[in-house]
């Protein structure tokens, strides 16, 4: 008897023109690292009292679909993902923030058993982007949907691109316009408040409505001197620009540009004899030259 393993595994997209339909066509592989997209139900139960204090109705309510996938961000093979968690599409290799959502058709296939659950009507709902020293660019796309089937037909798939993941030795990072080398770690996310329209007659959503993009980070540094610190004491609005690359002999990059800033917390401890940390916490907002709170460039 056989039983899935993740190595026999395999993820795939199609980008949907009608909400939580598949369209006919080739998916696209996308490489991962794990993912925990599953469809939930609420458990819808029964009110009333019984003298013998055990309760006889419980049903299963309105569908949705969620999870996360995980994966090492590299050139190509994430473009439609990030798309669809900015709600935009590139222009000229450049996305930023807009209001068009972007729908997708995802397969998990567990080759092994032959198994394939089919997920549908799904957007990013948020995006989590973690660099630090010795790691790669991680990204991380927590995904809403409408609902999922499960057969035994694989969906055929076009392969994935063959660039390297970015890693975070390969790039540069500038505070207010200049380069700064004491910076150890950058995380942010984009969250799009992304929920489910449930209406009566139907156990799914005819529709994901969407909230404000909220762009907000932490960053972290080495208490080198006062100017981090003194940026968030006079509320000084900044720009902070991350780059990576994949370290190829041509090498692919990825630029996030954050043009407007607010650092809300310099917080520096004492953890013990060796360096000490100040790590801020900053959100992004829109900047009007730019018209965008966070601006994605590819080479």
């Amino acid at each position: 008897m056989a039983f899935a393993s993740g190595s026999r595994s395999s993820l795939s997209y199609v980008v949907e023109s009608t909400f939580g339909t598949t369209p006919a066509g080739n998916f696209t592989n996308l490489p991962f690292t794990s993912h925990s997209l599953n469809m939930t139900k609420e458990r819808v139960e029964g009110t009333d009292i019984q003298p013998d204090r055990m309760s006889r109705v419980d049903r299963q309510g309105n569908r949705q679909v969620e999870g996360d996938i995980v994966g090492d961000l590299r050139d190509t093979d994430f473009d439609v993902l990030l798309e669809s968690a900015m709600l935009s599409t590139w222009s000229t290799n450049v996305l930023k923030i807009g209001t068009t959502p972007k729908f997708l058709s995802i397969e998990d296939y567990a080759a092994d058993i032959d198994q394939s659950r089919l997920f549908t009507g799904c957007s990013v709902n948020t995006l989590g982007v973690s660099l630090a020293p010795n790691q790669m660019v991680t990204g991380t796309f927590g995904i809403v949907g409408q609902n999922m089937a499960i057969s035994q037909t694989e969906k055929t798939q076009d392969a994935a691109s063959t660039a390297q993941p970015f890693d975070s030795y390969s790039g540069t990072l500038e505070i207010g316009g200049s380069a700064s080398a004491i910076v150890t770690a950058v995380d942010f996310t984009v969250t799009n408040g992304f929920v489910p329209t449930f209406v009566v007659g139907d156990a799914t959503a005819p529709a994901l409505e969407v909230g404000e993009a909220v762009v907000e980070g932490t960053l972290s540094a080495y208490f080198e001197d006062a100017s981090l610190i003194n940026r968030f004491v006079n509320e000084t609005e900044t720009s902070l620009k991350v780059t990576v690359g994949d370290n190829a002999g041509t090498p692919n990059t990825m630029e996030f540009f954050f043009p407007r800033c607010k650092i809300n917390s310099a917080d520096v401890g004492v953890d013990g004899p060796t360096s000490r940390m100040i790590t801020c916490s900053f959100v992004a907002l829109r900047n009007p030259s730019e018209a965008t709170s966070l601006q994605i460039t590819r080479t």
